[in-house]
Order: C-alpha cells, then sequence, then structure tokens
C-alpha cells in the first residue's frame, strides 16, 4: 500500500494542494470506520516512522521556485545526457518532453530531444494526448535512458510531444515528470518512480516534498525515504482512499472556529503539479466574501495591506489541523497586486475546447426518434473511433471536481418534460 506524506502544509502551507470538495460519507464517521482506520495507522506508525530516518538509498533532489507557481527540477535523458527541467507533478503519470521533431511553436520556446544524439534511444510507434488545465499535448512513446541526480532508471519509457499547445508562455520548465499511479497514465508508460522501485534504485517506495515559499532555492524532492532535516517532531501519515491516485479524506475547512466549507468531510488531490485550491464555486466564493476577495477578470483581488491581517485557513485531514496563513493563499501578479489561490471548479458551465468528435455520413432507423446525435458516457476503451470521450477531457483539463474514475449522475423525475437532470462534479443533495 502506498501512503502520502503531507510535508510543508504545516509551515505556511508550503504544499500548495489542488482540493476539489465534495461531500461524502468518510470512514472517520462511522463507528466500523474508525475501527479500520485506527487499526491502520496503528499497525503501520512503527514502520512508516522507521523509513523517514533510513539513509540508504535517498536521493535528495533540488528544485528551483519560480514565483510561488510551481516547482521545477532538472533531469537528464539520453547517452550522453541532454538535460531538461521538468515539473514534478503529483497530478499526473506521464513523463514527457519536448522533441525535435515537435514543428509547434511552443516546442522551439524550450530544450528539444535530440534522439539522434542518443546510443541508448529507442523509438516505439505508439501516440497519445493529454490535456492539462494550462495546455495540452500530443506525444509519442520512446524509451531511454533517465536519470534523476544519482537516481539511474534504464529503458525508461517516456513521451516525446510532437504537437504542443498553451505552453508557449511557459519558458521556465520543458516538460511534466508525473508521480501519479500508473492506472492513470494517458501513454500507458510504467512511470518513472514505479521503474526506480522495480529496478531496487530506491530502498523504500516513498517521495517526498519540500516546498519552500518565497525563496528561488531549498525546493526538494526525495526519493526512497524522508530526509528528517526538513521537518521537525513526528511525521503525519494519511491514508489514501483508493491505491489508486493521490486522493485523501478531508475532515473538514475552518476559519476563526467556524466551518466554512467541506462540512461533513469531503475528497482532496493533493496536487504538486498547481499553484490552486480548487473547490465548488459556491464555497470558494463564499471563502472570498469572507476574506473580502473581489473578483477582476479571472482573479479575486485583495489589498496586499491586509493580507498579514487575514485570518488563517484551517485544513482539517484525519484530525490534525493544518493552519494556512493569508500570506500562503495569496500571490502578488506581475503589476504587483494580490490575488487569491482560491479558485472555482465550473461544474455549470463546461467548457472543452478542440474536442474530437464524429460527424455521420448516413443514418438508418433514427427517423423517428427526437434526437439530433449521441454523447456517450462510458470508458475510452470502447470507444469505436478511438477518441477521448468528453467527459475524460472536461475532467483531464480541470474542469470539474469529478475525481478519477468517476462517471455522470443522472436523475429522472420519472415524467415527461423538464425536470431530469445530468450532474457532474458530485450529486446534488436536493435531488
Amino acid at each position: 500500500m502506498k501512503w502520502l506524506v503531507l510535508l510543508g502544509l504545516v509551515a505556511f502551507s508550503e504544499c500548495i494542494v489542488k482540493i476539489p470538495l465534495r461531500r461524502v460519507k468518510t470512514m472517520r464517521n462511522t463507528v466500523s470506520g474508525k475501527s479500520i482506520l485506527n487499526n491502520i495507522l496503528k499497525e503501520h506508525v512503527y514502520r512508516l516512522s522507521q523509513i523517514s530516518f533510513r539513509g540508504s538509498n535517498l536521493t535528495t533532489h533540488p528544485l528551483r521556485n519560480i514565483g510561488d507557481l510551481i516547482y521545477v527540477g532538472n533531469v537528464t535523458i539520453g547517452t550522453p545526457p541532454q538535460e531538461f527541467q521538468v515539473v514534478f507533478d503529483t497530478g499526473s503519470s506521464d513523463f514527457w518532453v519536448p522533441s525535435d521533431f515537435c514543428t509547434s511553436r511552443a516546442c522551439s520556446t524550450h530544450v528539444r530531444f535530440r534522439h539522434l544524439q542518443s546510443s541508448t534511444f529507442r523509438l516505439t510507434n505508439k501516440t497519445f494526448r493529454i490535456t492539462y488545465g494550462s495546455g495540452r499535448m500530443k506525444g509519442v512513446v520512446a524509451h531511454d535512458t533517465v536519470r534523476i541526480g544519482d537516481l539511474v532508471s534504464t529503458d525508461q519509457p517516456f513521451g516525446l510531444s510532437v504537437e504542443e499547445y498553451g505552453f508557449e508562455g511557459r519558458a521556465y520548465y520543458d516538460g511534466v515528470l508525473g508521480l501519479n499511479y500508473p492506472n492513470i497514465s494517458f501513454s500507458g508508460a510504467i512511470p518513472i518512480f514505479d521503474n526506480l522501485k522495480n529496478q531496487g534504485a530506491i530502498s523504500e517506495p516513498v517521495f517526498a516534498f519540500y516546498l519552500s515559499k518565497d525563496e528561488q532555492e531549498g525546493s526538494v524532492v526525495m526519493f526512497g525515504g524522508v530526509d528528517h532535516r526538513y521537518y521537525e517532531g513526528e511525521l503525519n501519515w494519511v491514508p489514501l482512499i483508493e491505491a489508486d491516485d493521490w486522493i485523501i479524506h478531508m475532515d473538514r475547512i475552518s476559519m476563526k472556529r467556524k466551518i466554512i466549507a467541506c462540512s461533513g468531510s469531503c475528497e482532496a488531490v493533493v496536487d504538486t503539479g498547481t499553484s490552486a485550491i480548487e473547490g465548488p464555486r459556491r464555497l470558494v466564493n463564499k471563502i472570498h466574501k469572507l476574506i473580502g476577495a473581489r473578483p477582476r477578470h479571472s482573479k479575486y483581488y485583495i489589498s496586499c495591506s491586509a493580507v498579514n491581517t487575514l485570518p488563517s485557513i484551517i485544513f482539517t485531514i484525519n484530525g490534525i489541523n493544518y493552519p494556512v496563513p493569508g500570506r500562503a493563499y495569496v500571490l502578488k501578479d506581475s503589476r504587483g497586486r494580490c490575488y487569491s489561490m482560491f479558485q472555482e471548479n465550473k461544474i455549470g458551465d463546461l467548457v472543452r475546447n478542440d474536442q474530437l468528435f464524429s460527424l455521420n455520413m448516413a443514418e438508418y432507423g433514427f427517423e423517428g426518434i427526437p434526437l439530433d446525435g449521441i454523447l456517450g458516457w462510458n470508458y475510452p476503451n470502447i470507444s469505436f473511433i478511438g477518441a477521448i470521450p468528453i467527459f475524460d477531457n472536461v475532467k483531464n483539463q480541470g474542469n470539474t471536481s469529478l475525481l478519477l474514475g468517476s462517471r455522470p449522475v443522472t436523475w429522472s423525475n420519472g415524467m415527461q418534460g423538464k425536470g431530469s437532470v445530468v450532474m457532474f462534479g458530485g450529486v446534488d443533495k436536493a435531488y
């Protein structure tokens, strides 16, 4: 079983998380659930605490803080090695960098992998596509030697982008190195962390982050354990909901001893690839009203002089409070204006750009049916045209708070006419 280490939230939210919120009934809310959860934590507490002190095969790799918005580190690919700056992202599973045969303008602004210069390079004919909240790419799977500091993964599958859109203005990183579970990989490749574990390069299946605020240097990602020099006291270990994504139960979100969101518990995604804290529009608007933030274009702004007086927002996870002070959830833009890092998930007005769909050339048997077409909700693997379904694309683009593996929920009033609905991002309790 994999576990998630929460580093930095105690230290002024140095690990800023992306949090889709949805009301759920957790293990902590039931008598049997509490017993199971306590037994799990008791059973594993000694073994897990020992991991953090082991020095064997523990690699600490430096990261660079880019304006408190993103953290990047260098990796090398090929023989001889070619260096790239990448985002170490727990929100995705694929590792990719630009290729030298990519013709998109975004590729020309980044370092591109010169495949002919590597003696250990091996190309496949498998292609894939990924859509992020900030852009999208199309790539082809290749194999080569990848190094993260002293760690070496031989014959590592990775992606080479052949098309990129939306990454033009992000010159501070070349690609993305996913640290999520293999089951959500779009390329079908084994993630590098799993390969390092399988090849015996790390002694324990553990990675951790220390993400500093304000300072460009000092942040690190650790593989094979947790360096005790980066924390004081005991680590707080939080069980995942399922061992297939970095999703955890959160008890509540509070301010000044009052619950302001996540009442009755909710689910949270811990994502190192984003600087935002995302949730449903109603709850995010409530938080913005409480801190006095006002909308302007796509952001909510607040007086910079008021930042130090803002109340801490407390995220309670597994019974432990993690206070996040105002200076951690407010950033400055390029013009020196302060804005909130809380953002809404747009459940009510979903948009998917560049969606692949089909136009029929002939129809038979639909003459008497009052519909124009079909929008499939099922899983991508049964698509006849090989397209990523719109639901999966909207989810991958970050436009809903739906968790990976969830599907839309429908409700019918059993009568003709209005009243029936389809819900995205959760289930409205009014139904």
